[in-house]
C-alpha cells in the first residue's frame, strides 16, 4: 500500500511540474540547488539530466523530477525559475539515526543487523520506506522457514528532529509449530517406522526431554527428503521418487502435519563393472578397490565410494584433480545396472610451496619436520593426509586445516597452505589439592611442551601427598637427530608410603635417572630403548606383612638396580588428545641387569582401539596385561615392583590400588594384572566438537593376581558409570561416577573419583 501511494504521489508531482512549466520554455543559464542538508550539490549535479545551456521545457521538467525521485534521496522536489536560472528546491528524506530490534531470540540481533546492513538498511543511510517493507517481509519469511508461523513483525519509524528518524523493529516470535504426525504413503518395501527413524524431523521419543525433533523447519524437511531418497538409492531402488509433499498447518499455526507420497519403483542389481580411460596404475589395483561385485544390489553410496577410492589412488601418484565418473546403463526389463568407470587422470600436479600460518610461537621447522609431503614433489593425497595427522598429534597445536589452491597461471602446480591454532603449551602451577587415590597433595610444577617454540618438552615437579612425595625433572627432544630419533632424560626422587595407597605397609625411598631413545622404524612404528639406574631403600613398620619381611631378609633392604627398558609401539591414532579413530599397540619390557642387587623383569602389553560413530561420538576398547617375575638369585618379583589395580586409571569404582591379594585388609599387589575398558566417548550436549571437555559411558573390568597361575576370570571385578575429562588450564582433570557390578564384602569401593592427569 505504501509503495502504491508513493507511485501516485510521484505521478502527481510530475504532472503538476509539467503543468507549471508548460507555460514557457527557456535556456538555462545557471542551476541553483536549495534545501540540501547532508547531500552535496555535486551528487545532485551527477544525477541531473540537464546542463547549463540546455533548453528547459515541460518534458525536461518531468524528466528532472522523475530522475531525482528515483535516487531515493528526496521526499519532495520542486522546480522554480528566476529569470534564466533554474532553481531545484528539494526536501531530503530523513536519515536513520538508530535501529533497534526487540523480541527476537531464535535469530540473534547480530545476524539480523548484518542481514539488514547487506540489504542497505543501516545507521546513517537515507530511509527508504519500500526497502523497510521488503526487509519486514524477508524477516517474516526467515521465521517461517524455521517453523515460526505465528510470528508478527512490526516496524515503527519515529522522527527525532534534524531530519532524522529512529527505526524500531518489534518481533513477536510466538511458538514454533510442532509436528504432530508424519506419514509416508506408498511405502511397501520397508516399514514406515524404520523410514521415519532416518528423519531428523518427527515425533520425539518419550524419554527425549530436550529433543527439538518435532520443531518444524522447511530446511530440515528438505534434508529429510534427500535422506529418504538416499535410503532407497542405497538399496537398489534407482527409480525411487517423491511424488508430492504436503505440509498442513492448523489455523492456530501451532501444529504441523506432514505427508509424503512416494513411488518406490523396483529394486535393481549390478550386472557388470568395467573400467575405461587412462588408468595410470595397474587395473588389478583399481579392481581391488571395488567394494561391490556383479550380482550385488545396486547402492549409490558404494558406487560413489568406489569413485572416491579410485580418485584417491590416482591422487597418490600426483593426479590430484583426476575425474572418475561412474556411468550407468540401466536395463529396465532385467532390473539390472551395468557400471562403467571412466578415468581421466588429468595432469600430474606438483607442490610449489608449503605455507604455514597461525604459528605465532612455534617455529616453522617444528611443523615442517612432521610433513611427509615435500615441496617440489608431486602431490600425494596419502602423504598430505598423513602430514595433517602428524601435525594434529603435536599436543600444543589445534584446529589444523589444509588447502591446496592452484598456483595462478599454472595448471599443474599447487601450494599447500596449512593453518594452525596453538594451545597453551606451558603451565606454572602452585596449589593445594586432593586426589581420590593420594589424598591431600601440595603441588608445584613448571612444564613446557613446546619450549621456546622448539617442540622440546621440559618439566620440573614437586608433588607431595600422604602417599607420595615426588621431585622430578625431565627433558624430551623429539628430534634429537634429523631422522626423528627422540631422546628423553629423567631425574627423580620418590618416597612412597604404601599404607596410604590402600596397600600393605612399607616405606620406599627411590632416587635415580634414565635416558631413553625413541627410534622410528616406520611411519607408525617406534622402538624405544632406555637405560636407567635406581637406588631403593625400604623401611618397614610394625604392620609390614610377613611375606615382605621375608623378602627383605633374603634379599637385603637396600638395592642398586640398573635397568634396561625396551618397547615397541604401533600408533595409527589421528590425534594424541581426544583421538576419534585409530589403533595403538604397545609391547614393553623392563629388565634389571644381572649385576644389579635384584634380578627381575616386567613385561606389558597395552592395546586401544578408537572407532568413530558420528562426528561427536566415538567408541573405544582398551586391554592391558602386565606380568613380572624374578630370575637369578632373587627369590621373587620385589613387592615394591608389583602391579596394582583399582582407581581412576584402571577399574573405576574401586579404591586406588585396593584390588587383588590381601593381608590384614591391605592389598599386596600381584605379579599378574589384567585390566580392560569399553567406552562410549562423546562431546557433551550444547558444546562444540572442538571443546576441551569429553564425557563417556564406560564399563571397566580387571584385577590383580598373585601369579599368572592364579588367574581366575570369575575374580575379575567390573564397574560401569559416567566419566568426564576436562583439559583445564592446570592440566587434564578426570572425574568419574561409578557403580561396581560384582564387588565383594572385602572390597573397598569408591563411587566418585577424580584425579589430575589422564591417560589418553
Amino acid at each position: 500500500m505504501k509503495r502504491l501511494l508513493s507511485k501516485v504521489c510521484l505521478l502527481f508531482v510530475v504532472l503538476w511540474a509539467g503543468a507549471v512549466n508548460a507555460a514557457e520554455s527557456f535556456t538555462v543559464s545557471d542551476i541553483s540547488v536549495q534545501g540540501l542538508q547532508r547531500i552535496s550539490e555535486g551528487t545532485i549535479f551527477n544525477y541531473l539530466p540537464i546542463e547549463i545551456g540546455d533548453e528547459l521545457g515541460d518534458s525536461r521538467s518531468a524528466e528532472i523530477i522523475s530522475t531525482l525521485y528515483k535516487t531515493g534521496f528526496f521526499k519532495d522536489i520542486e522546480l522554480l525559475r528566476d529569470g534564466s536560472i533554474l532553481i531545484v528546491k528539494v526536501l531530503e528524506r530523513p536519515s536513520i539515526a538508530s535501529i533497534s530490534i526487540t523480541g527476537n531470540s531464535e535469530i540473534s540481533s547480530e545476524d539480523l543487523e548484518t542481514g539488514m546492513e547487506n540489504a542497505g538498511l543501516t545507521k546513517g543511510r537515507i530511509l527508504d520506506v519500500s526497502l523497510l517493507d521488503r526487509i519486514e517481509l524477508d524477516l517474516q519469511q526467515q521465521y517461517v522457514i524455521r517453523g515460526f508461523y505465528a510470528v508478527e513483525i512490526e516496524t515503527e519509524v519515529t522522527e527525532t528532529g534534524e531530519n532524522q528518524v529512529d527505526v524500531n523493529i518489534t518481533i513477536q516470535e510466538g511458538e514454533v509449530a510442532l509436528i504432530r504426525q508424519v506419514n509416508i504413503i506408498g511405502a511397501s518395501k520397508f516399514d514406515e517406522d524404520d523410514l521415519l527413524d532416518e528423519f531428523e524431523l518427527g515425533i520425539p521419543a518419550w524419554y527425549s526431554i530436550f529433543s527439538s525433533r518435532d520443531q518444524y523447519s522447511k530446511q530440515k524437511l528438505a534434508a529429510d527428503i534427500e535422506t529418504l531418497k538416499s535410503f532407497y538409492l542405497d538399496r537398489g531402488y534407482i527409480n525411487f521418487n517423491v511424488v508430492s509433499t504436503q505440509v498442513s498447518i492448523t489455523p492456530d499455526k501451532e501444529s504441523v502435519f506432514i505427508t509424503l507420497n512416494i513411488d518406490e519403483g523396483e529394486q535393481f542389481s549390478i550386472s557388470s563393472i568395467e573400467l575405461a580411460g587412462d588408468l595410470i596404475v595397474p587395473e588389478a589395483e583399481l579392481r581391488a578397490l571395488m567394494i561391490v561385485d556383479a550380482g550385488d544390489t545396486f547402492s549409490r553410496r558404494k558406487v560413489n565410494a568406489i569413485s572416491s577410492a579410485i580418485s584417491d589412488r590416482l591422487g597418490n601418484e600426483g593426479y590430484a584433480f583426476a575425474n572418475v565418473n561412474a556411468v550407468p546403463e540401466v536395463d529396465t526389463e532385467g532390473k539390472q545396472v551395468s557400471l562403467t568407470y571412466f578415468v581421466d587422470p588429468g595432469k600430474r600436479v606438483y607442490v610449489r610451496r608449503i605455507n604455514i600460518a597461525g604459528n605465532e610461537k612455534t617455529d616453522d621447522e617444528v611443523i615442517r619436520r612432521e610433513f611427509r609431503q615435500m615441496e617440489g614433489a608431486w602431490l600425494s593425497t596419502t602423504k598430505l593426509n598423513r602430514s595433517q595427522v602428524r601435525v594434529q598429534r603435536l599436543g600444543y597445536l589445534d584446529q589444523v586445516t589444509l588447502e591446496t589452491p592452484l598456483v595462478p597461471g599454472s595448471s599443474d602446480q599447487v601450494d599447500v597452505n596449512m593453518s594452525v591454532s596453538e594451545r597453551p603449551s606451558g603451565s606454572l602451577m602452585l596449589g593445594l589439592g586432593y586426589s581420590g587415590g593420594d589424598g591431600m597433595l601440595l603441588n608445584a610444577s613448571v612444564s613446557q611442551d613446546n619450549f621456546l617454540g622448539s617442540g622440546e618438552r621440559i618439566s620440573a615437579e614437586v608433588n607431595t601427598s600422604k602417599a607420595n612425595k615426588v621431585y622430578s625433572f625431565s627433558h624430551t627432544n623429539p628430534y634429537y637427530s634429523l631422522d626423528g630419533v627422540s631422546r628423553s632424560i629423567r631425574l627423580s626422587y620418590r618416597q612412597t608410603d604404601a599404607s596410604e595407597l590402600n596397600a600393605a605397609n612399607y616405606i620406599a625411598d627411590v632416587w635415580g635417572g634414565s635416558v631413553t631413545f625413541g627410534i622410528p622404524m616406520s611411519e607408525y612404528d617406534t622402538v624405544r630403548l632406555g637405560v636407567g639406574y635406581e637406588n631403593t631403600v625400604i623401611k618397614t613398620t610394625s604392620e609390614t606383612p610377613q611375606s615382605y619381611l621375608e623378602f627383605l631378609e633374603n634379599n637385603t633392604d637396600a638395592f642398586d638396580v640398573f635397568k634396561l627398558s625396551l618397547s615397541w609401539s604401533h600408533d595409527t591414532r589421528n590425534k594424541t588428545i581426544f583421538a576419534t579413530e585409530g589403533f595403538m599397540q604397545t609391547l614393553s619390557t623392563d629388565i634389571a641387569f644381572p649385576n644389579s642387587k635384584l634380578n627381575f623383569y616386567k613385561v606389558a602389553s597395552r592395546s586401544r582401539w578408537f572407532y568413530p560413530l558420528t562426528k561427536k561420538m566415538t567408541t573405544s576398547v582398551e586391554a592391558e596385561i602386565n606380568y613380572g617375575d624374578s630370575y637369578g638369585d632373587t627369590t621373587e618379583l620385589p613387592f615394591f615392583e608389583r602391579f596394582y589395580a583399582g582407581g581412576a586409571h584402571s577399574v573405576r569404582g574401586y579404591r586406588s590400588s585396593s584390588l587383588g591379594p590381601r593381608e590384614n585388609s591391605k592389598a599386596l599387589g600381584g605379579d599378574f594384572r589384567v585390566v580392560g575398558s569399553a567406552e562410549l566417548i562423546f562431546v557433551p550436549p550444547f558444546t562444540e566438537e572442538s571443546s576441551t571437555v569429553r564425557m563417556s559411558l564406560f564399563w571397566d573390568v580387571g584385577n590383580v593376581f598373585d601369579d599368572i597361575g592364579y588367574y581366575n576370570s570369575a575374580e575379575l571385578r567390573q564397574s560401569t558409570g559416567l566419566s568426564l575429562i576436562w583439559l583445564s588450564p592446570i592440566g587434564p582433570l578426570s572425574f568419574s561416577l561409578s557403580n561396581p557390578l560384582n564387588d565383594k564384602p572385602s572390597d573397598s569401593t569408591e563411587s566418585f573419583q577424580f584425579t589430575l592427569g589422564s591417560s589418553f
